[in-house]
């Protein structure tokens, strides 16, 4: 049996505020500040920015605890992940701080979950979809007693455990391949390295290049939207959101028809392709695993030579401050065009080095584009239970 009450009632609501991003002090390592662009899926996260003791005492009031629901409701509507400690979120996120005598937190992530689609519904705003603090406070849910709760969520939490076991395993193994690159690469402790001789702080063999001698770079384009048979199901269509907090993107919001994407053949992407998102948000780095083309927003490498590809990676990955450096179009934008990205110069070691490091790390991404997919698999299966024990199909 089931109750109506409305998503004020399950908790206090709370909506996030930015402090001035020109006030360095307020920003350091101690209170996780999360945005929409950290929500990537997993029930907790790893947001890329946190704020200082200083930016905590300005925003003191709106702390949420540990176990706070985080829902998305600007522009990205319905995002959502649960808070590990005491954080803060942007002004785009609403985030329920649960009344744990009377719901269970986990419940209450699921709960949104299945009225996403309803709570899209009400925003308000053409350009930019809003559910303001009051609107989202007022939606009516129906909500099971506590004991279901708890049974519901145990069931559902058992593939958010998995999947997030998932997402240590894929971060032990970047961070692994990463080492190596920096032991080869930055401190120059590659095999032979002792018998090599260093000229003006380069190893002997190694040249200096760009990204275009690297590769061909071609930068994305939208098919016209105004033509509804551009969009389909054959191939993704990667923007800059699809590339928070992956290597792989494996799923994308949008996808083109096959006619969509032969309106512009000389932009689709092979698997092994570098993409980089180069405007407002730049330094993302992803490698396309199948066929696929991005909108504008993003420069991508078709490399030379495969063997080039995880250093590659890795060096685009270090040049988030670089690509701002040559992009800079004043305080609100920050665009790398076409011509800016393939002059970067870049060291290019010997290819007998490349080809050595792409053997060696080659089994740490084919373990994260496994355990990658393994995830998309149990977050369907997921979803799939979810909706069917909210609406009762499934009792328990």
């Amino acid at each position: 049996m089931k109750t109506k009450c409305k998503i004020g009632d399950l908790g206090q609501v709370v909506t996030g505020k930015t402090p001035f991003t020109s006030k360095r002090e307020y920003y350091g390592h101690e209170y996780p500040f999360i945005t929409p662009s950290d929500i990537t899926g997993s029930f907790h996260v790893t947001p890329a920015t946190y704020l200082s003791s200083e930016g905590a005492r300005l925003l003191n009031k709106i702390m949420i605890p540990a176990k706070s629901v985080c829902y998305t409701c600007i522009a990205s509507i319905g995002k959502i992940c649960v808070t590990k400690e005491d954080s803060f979120t942007n002004q785009q996120i609403n985030s329920i701080i649960v009344d744990e005598e009377k719901n269970d937190f986990r419940y209450v992530y699921y709960l949104l979950k299945f009225y996403t689609n309803h709570i899209k519904a009400i925003a308000t705003g053409a350009a930019t979809p809003i559910v303001n603090k009051e609107r989202f406070s007022n939606v009516e849910v129906s909500v099971h007693k506590l004991d279901k709760q708890k049974r519901i969520a145990d069931i559902l939490s058992a593939y958010d455990d998995l999947i997030e076991n998932n997402q240590k395993q894929i971060r032990l193994q970047e961070e692994a391949a990463m080492l190596l690159y920096k032991e080869w690469f930055v401190n120059l402790r590659f095999p032979g390295y002792e018998n090599t001789k260093i000229v003006d702080g380069v190893p002997e063999g190694w040249e200096l290049t760009t990204v275009k001698e690297m590769g061909q770079v071609i930068t994305g384009k939208t098919p016209s939207t105004a033509i509804a048979e551009n969009y389909g199901k054959d191939i993704p269509f990667v923007k800059i959101p699809d590339m928070h907090g992956v290597i792989y993107p494996l799923k994308t919001e949008v996808k083109l028809s096959e006619r969509g994407a032969n309106t512009q053949k000389n932009k689709l992407l092979p698997p092994k392709s570098i993409m980089v998102s180069c405007i407002a948000t730049v330094g993302l780095v992803c490698i396309a695993h199948e066929v696929c083309q991005t909108n504008q927003q993003i420069n991508s490498i078709i490399l030379n030579d495969e063997d080039h590809l995880y250093y590659m990676f890795f060096k685009m990955k270090g040049i988030k401050s670089l690509l701002e450096g040559v992009g800079s179009n004043g305080a609100t934008m920050t665009n790398v065009n076409k011509t800016k990205f393939e002059n970067i110069e870049l060291l290019k070691p010997e290819n007998e080095i490349l080809k050595k490091f792409n053997n060696l790390v080659e089994p740490f991404f084919s373990n994260i584009l496994a355990l990658s997919k393994q995830n998309e698999k149990l977050k369907e299966a997921r979803d799939k239970l979810l909706s069917k024990l909210m609406s009762g199909e499934i009792e328990v």
